[in-house]
This record gives C-alpha cells, structure tokens and sequence, in this order.
C-alpha cells in the first residue's frame, strides 16, 4: 500500500509565495519574530518598508537583504 499525497499543496496555491508586499504581520511571520519586534526594525532602518496611503507594506525580497546583512555582520564580529 503505498501513501498518496493527496494532503500536500503545490506551491502556488500558496497565496504568501507570490505576494510582492507584505503586511508587516506577514513578514514577521517569516522571520519568526513578533509584530511589535519588526515595527521596530522597520522604524529603525534595518528592515526595508513602503508606505501606501496609510498601510505600511514590506517588500518580499527585503526579507532575504535583511537576513543577509545580518548573517554578514555576524560573521565579521
């Protein structure tokens, strides 16, 4: 008996892998880290963010620089 993968999604049913901005709930979701922690990077500079009207919105990619330039920085310290 073999075990189907009738529960698995492919991934572009997945609505968060196209997305180009993200909530900021949404992007400290993939960081794994708290709303109020990545307001604060946000307001501090180190995470990237847009505004539009008055939503503030968090480009994908910011995502892979911020982590980017943290994994650097730890390296050189």
């Amino acid at each position: 008996m073999t075990i189907s993968k009738v529960h698995e999604l492919p991934r572009a049913t997945n609505p968060d892998a196209t997305l180009v901005l993200l909530t900021v709930e949404e992007a400290a979701r993939r960081l794994s880290i708290g709303r109020t922690t990545c307001y604060g990077l946000i307001r501090s500079g180190e995470l990237e963010s847009v505004g539009i009207g008055r939503l503030r919105r968090v480009p994908a990619d910011a995502l892979a620089e911020y982590l980017a330039r943290r994994r650097t920085g730890r390296r050189a310290a």
